[in-house]
């Protein structure tokens, strides 16, 4: 629409409302001489992200690891960050959550007296990406990292890199689990990757070395997974999905 400087200089607070669904031209003497638009925030998508029924819902815009940070600060909510792209995690379903205990107590127990240690999500991990200059923020199911005592910083946050990372596919996160985590953990210098499949049965085994995939292992329901790095890991696929 279009007003005079006039119009504007005696009613800009009618303006600045109307400016919000539709951009205002300012006239003087019958020549546009400015406009008065909307201002959208680049991180103002992000901040009104609502969890939806995917386990993943986000804005579609990209942002800066550093307005990533700040974004997340003091917020809740559960987030990745991955390729420049923010995600909102919603909470896991049941069968989910069973398997996710089953698997973090089997764990827990065995590393008990190791130097190594269980941490489970909700845990932020930043990664560096393929290029060395990005980073990715992921919240893995299970990990196991060996270097959390030398690697934390002042707010106690770690920042180091977990040997073992495990995620549990939902519906919604199947494909994500499948392809973009799997490179993000490789390049990211993570060596063992499980992917466990609660429908199916399944777990898949990754093992990388010097960010280069090694070894490919899929284990079916009754196997016995066998950690490829940590002898004597093994966890009963009975186990595993026992409700």
């Amino acid at each position: 629409m279009k007003v005079t400087a006039t119009d504007m200089k005696n009613n800009f607070g009618t303006y600045l409302k109307k400016c919000q669904e539709e951009d205002v031209f300012i006239t003087k003497n019958e020549h546009i001489i400015a406009r008065l638009s909307k201002y959208d925030d680049p991180l103002e998508g992000y901040l009104m992200i609502k969890e939806g029924s995917a386990s993943y819902t986000y804005s579609g815009k990209r942002v800066t690891y550093e307005e990533f940070l700040r974004i997340t600060e003091d917020n809740e909510e559960r987030y990745e960050y991955i390729d420049g792209e923010v995600f909102l995690l919603s909470a896991p379903g049941m069968l989910h959550q069973i398997v996710h205990a089953n698997l973090n107590r089997h764990m827990m127990n065995w590393f008990v007296g190791k130097k190594c240690r269980v941490f489970s999500a909700p845990f932020d991990v930043t990664l560096l990406g393929e290029n060395k200059k990005d980073k990715n923020v992921v919240e893995p199911d299970l990990l196991v990292s060996c270097d959390y005592n030398e690697q934390r910083d002042e707010r106690d946050r770690y920042t180091g890199v977990p040997t073992l990372v495990v995620e549990i596919l939902s519906p919604s996160t199947r494909s994500r689990d499948h392809v973009t985590k799997l490179h993000v953990y490789m390049y990211g210098g993570v060596r063992e990757y499980w992917i466990v499949d609660p429908k199916n049965k399944k777990v898949i085994q990754y093992h990388f070395e010097d960010k280069e995939l090694c070894e490919i292992l899929t284990y079916a329901y009754p196997d016995v997974v066998k950690s490829i790095l940590f002898d004597g890991l093994e966890v009963p696929m009975e186990e595993i999905f026992r409700e």
